[in-house]
């Protein structure tokens, strides 16, 4: 019940705000920043840090939830009275923003794991060295773990599957060990 409620009330503000991206971004930023905080640094591991994120990918993400090619009930309702001016509006305005290192505390064994299995199947290629992310490819490093590891679990249960089978290929390779070791790993990396 407290879902739905947060779900109307966000939208209802989203969609009372102006419409267009030349209106105040930082007027409309604040509906977002329910969830994903302060200049996209969430502290809320249930919800992704957008900070730093590359403007491309967050309006990638933000047309697939419009458009139903990413499924999160939430979002998508967020998303669906968004211009594609305002996705790339949010897009640059989350990409100027600094990401703030977390609170959580790697276990330095797992770090190590992680980093052995993220070298093993070459996460590096796409998402870059340091996981820093390149144009469509999401940074992870820093990530809250606990959503890196939803976003895996996602990704090998085909959950999630807007990005044309690259990393339900790779997930499905992974034990839920593997998974909270490269996320540790990835907590390492700022």
């Amino acid at each position: 019940m407290e879902r739905l409620f947060a779900l109307t009330v966000a939208a209802v503000l989203l969609a009372s705000l102006p419409a267009h991206a030349d209106d105040d971004i930082d007027a409309k930023v604040k509906t977002c920043e329910a969830c994903h905080g302060p200049k996209g640094n969430s502290t809320d591991g249930n919800f992704p840090i957008l900070a730093g994120q590359s403007a491309r990918y967050i309006y990638i993400e933000l047309r697939d939830f419009k458009e139903g090619r990413r499924k999160n009930e939430f979002m998508t309702a967020m998303a669906a009275p968004m211009s594609k001016q305002d996705m790339l509006a949010f897009g640059e305005y989350f990409a100027a923003q600094k990401p703030r290192a977390t609170d959580f505390k790697p276990d330095p064994v797992k770090a190590a794991l992680g980093k052995q299995k993220a070298d093993e199947t070459l996460c590096s290629m796409c998402h870059q060295g340091e996981f820093s992310g390149s144009n469509e490819i999401p940074k992870v490093a820093g990530q809250h773990p606990q959503y890196v590891i939803k976003q895996l679990h996602d990704f090998k249960s085909r959950n999630r599957t807007n990005d044309a089978g690259n990393m339900a290929s790779v997930s499905k390779t992974l034990s839920d060990e593997d998974m909270e070791n490269i996320a540790n790993y990835i907590a390492t990396l700022y």
